[in-house]
C-alpha cells in the first residue's frame, strides 16, 4: 500500500505510544528499511515497562508497574538481538492456610517430594493438571508469533478434546472445584485466571479462562522468570534495538488525533505538529485509539481494570507465622495471601457490592531476592528487600476522581492488613524511609494507572483478552486480520495489548503488527 503522499513530514510508519509493544514494532519495521518514527506522550519511553526510583533518594529501580516475564518469545529476543537476562525463580508459589497461617503451602520447583507432601491428597491431581496445561503451552505458545489459527486449528493442534473443553470451553473454575480436593489449592490454581481480571470463582463469560490461558502457556512453559536489571533492561534493549535499527523515538509528544488516511497530530513542547503515515500503527488501548479517531460514542465498552499495585522497600525480609518455611522461600516465588477458593468468591462478592474485600487477596513478589542489582551496593548490604503486592478483585468501579486519595489510601491500608495476616511482625515497623523521611510505600489504584498510564480503567490489558486464535467465522482475508491486529480502518493497525493474542510484557502485538504491514 504504497504512500500517495510525499514530503518531509511523510513517514512509512508512525506509531503511537512507546511502550515495548511499540518499540518492538518499531525495531522490526525499520530492520526492514522502513521510516519509522515513534510519538511517545511521557518523556521516557517504555510504557508500563519500566524501571524508577519510586522513593525520593533511595537508590533502589523499581519495577514499577509490571514485574515478571513469561510471554516474551524467544524469536523476538533473537530477532532483535536482544541482550536480555531472565531469571528463573526456583520456588513456585507459598501460600499460608487462612485457617492456621502457622502453615502454609511451598511449592518447591527443585523438590518434588517435599512438593508432595505439602500437596497431600491433592498431589496426583496436581501434576496432572499441569501436565494438561504444560501440553497447552507447547501446542499454542509457538503459534502467537505466526498467522491466528483459526479454533478448528488450534484444537487440533492441541490434539486433547478433553483438556480443550477444560481450558476452552467450560469455566475453568469447574475443573478447578472438580479436581482438587483443598480449599487452599484451588485458590492457588485459581488466581491465574484473575490477575487483571473482575470474575467470580466459576465464570460463564470465559473471561477468567482467557486470563488464565495466557497465564500458564508462556515461554511454552508457563514459567514466570525474574527480568535481571527490573523491566526498564527490557524496554532499554528494545529501545536501543529501536533506535540501531534507524527509528526515530521522540518523547514529550502526545498524540492529539489520528485519521483513517494517515495523519497524526501530536503535541511537542507546546507546538502543535502532524506527521503523515502510510501506516499508524497504535499502542494505545482500543478505546483510546476510538477517541483519538474521532469515533463517538465509542464503539469499544470502556475497559475496566481489577487490581491494586502496592510497592514496597523494607530493610529485610519479615518473619512469618509459618515456622517450618524460611522467608526467603515464601518470598523467593510468588506469595498468596488471603487467596482460598472460598476467599475469592467472597472477594469478589464484596466488590460486586462496591466495597473492599477485607481480607484483600494479594499476590506478593520479591524481584530482589532473584534479582539484586536493583538495588545499590549499600542496600544490598543491609539486607534491604523490594516487596510489591497485587490485590485482587479491587474494580476500577470502586475508584472515581473525587475519592481516589481516599480510596488509594484505604486500599494500602488493606494490603497492610492482609499481609499482616500472615506475617509474625508488622510489615510497618520494617519499612524504610526516603529522604524526606516519609515511609517506603506506594499504592497505585487503578484511576492512578489511568493517570499515568492511559490505560482506560487501569485495565493491565488495554481491554478485554481475546483467544489467542480466531473464530472459524472470522474474515482473515487480510495480512492485518490474519495477524490479528485490523481496525476499521485498513491504514490504522493495533500494535499494542489491545491486539489479539496481546496482554502482559510480550511484544507480541508489536511483532505482529510489524508482520502485517510487511505483508502488505
Amino acid at each position: 500500500m504504497p504512500d500517495p503522499r510525499r514530503g518531509a513530514d511523510a513517514r512509512d510508519v508512525v506509531i503511537v505510544g512507546g511502550g515495548h509493544n511499540g518499540l518492538t514494532a518499531a525495531a522490526y519495521l525499520a530492520l526492514a528499511g522502513k521510516r519509522v518514527t515513534v510519538l511517545e506522550r511521557l518523556d521516557s519511553v517504555g510504557g508500563a515497562a519500566v524501571s524508577a526510583e519510586a522513593f525520593e533518594g533511595v537508590d533502589a529501580r523499581l519495577s514499577r508497574y509490571s514485574y515478571l516475564v513469561s510471554l516474551l518469545p524467544e524469536r523476538v529476543i533473537r530477532d532483535l538481538k536482544l541482550d536480555i537476562r531472565l531469571a528463573r525463580r526456583r520456588y513456585s508459589s507459598y501460600t499460608p492456610d487462612p485457617t492456621d497461617p502457622a502453615r502454609g503451602l511451598l511449592i518447591d520447583n527443585a523438590d518434588t517430594a517435599a512438593t508432595d507432601a505439602a500437596l497431600g491428597p491433592d498431589a496426583a491431581a496436581w501434576h496432572d493438571f499441569y501436565a494438561g496445561t504444560g501440553r497447552a503451552a507447547r501446542a499454542l505458545f509457538p503459534t502467537v508469533t505466526e498467522p491466528l489459527l483459526t479454533r478448528t486449528e488450534a484444537r487440533a493442534a492441541l490434539g486433547d478434546d478433553a483438556l480443550w473443553a477444560e481450558l476452552i470451553e467450560r469455566p475453568i473454575g469447574e475443573a478447578i472445584e472438580s479436581r482438587f480436593e483443598s480449599d487452599l489449592v484451588k485458590g492457588v490454581v485459581l488466581t491465574d485466571a484473575l490477575i487483571g481480571t473482575f470474575a467470580p470463582n466459576v465464570d460463564a463469560t470465559l473471561a477468567g479462562n482467557r486470563c488464565f490461558l495466557y497465564h500458564v502457556i508462556g515461554g511454552g512453559t508457563g514459567d514466570w522468570d525474574v527480568p535481571v536489571g527490573g523491566m526498564g533492561a527490557v524496554t532499554g534493549e528494545l529501545a536501543r534495538a529501536a533506535r540501531l535499527a534507524g527509528a526515530e523515538l521522540v518523547t514529550g509528544a502526545e498524540v492529539t488525533s489520528i485519521t483513517p488516511d494517515g495523519e497524526v497530530t501530536y503535541r511537542v513542547g507546546g507546538e502543535e505538529r502532524s506527521l503523515a503515515a502510510t501506516w499508524v500503527l497504535a499502542n494505545v488501548a482500543p478505546f483510546v485509539l476510538e477517541q483519538l479517531l474521532g469515533e463517538a460514542p465509542a464503539a469499544t465498552e470502556r475497559p475496566e481494570g481489577a487490581q491494586v499495585k502496592v510497592n514496597l522497600l523494607l530493610n529485610r525480609l519479615p518473619r512469618l507465622l509459618d515456622p517450618a518455611v524460611d522467608p526467603a522461600a515464601a518470598f523467593g516465588g510468588t506469595f498468596h495471601i488471603n487467596e482460598s477458593w472460598a476467599q475469592l468468591q467472597s472477594a469478589f462478592e464484596v466488590a460486586a457490592g462496591g466495597s473492599i474485600p477485607s481480607p484483600l487477596p494479594c499476590e506478593i513478589y520479591c524481584h530482589s531476592l532473584t534479582d539484586p542489582s536493583i538495588l545499590s551496593p549499600e542496600l544490598q548490604a543491609s539486607g534491604a528487600q523490594t516487596i510489591t503486592v497485587f490485590g485482587l478483585h479491587v474494580p476500577d468501579r470502586l475508584v472515581d476522581e473525587s475519592t481516589n486519595e481516599a480510596r488509594r489510601d484505604e486500599l494500602e491500608r488493606a494490603a497492610i492488613a492482609s499481609l499482616d495476616s500472615v506475617l509474625g511482625e508488622s510489615i510497618e515497623d520494617l519499612l524504610l524511609m526516603d529522604a524526606s523521611g516519609r515511609p517506603t510505600i506506594e499504592a497505585k489504584t487503578t484511576l492512578d494507572l489511568e493517570h499515568a498510564l492511559r490505560m482506560p480503567g487501569g485495565n493491565i490489558f488495554h481491554g478485554p483478552l481475546s483467544w489467542p486464535f480466531a473464530e472459524d467465522d472470522a474474515e482473515l482475508s487480510t495480512p492485518a486480520q490474519r495477524w490479528g491486529v485490523a481496525t476499521r480502518h485498513p491504514r490504522v493497525l493495533l500494535c499494542g495489548s489491545g491486539a489479539q493474542r496481546g496482554g502482559a510484557v510480550s511484544g507480541i502485538g508489536g511483532h505482529n503488527a510489524a508482520m502485517a504491514v510487511l505483508e502488505s
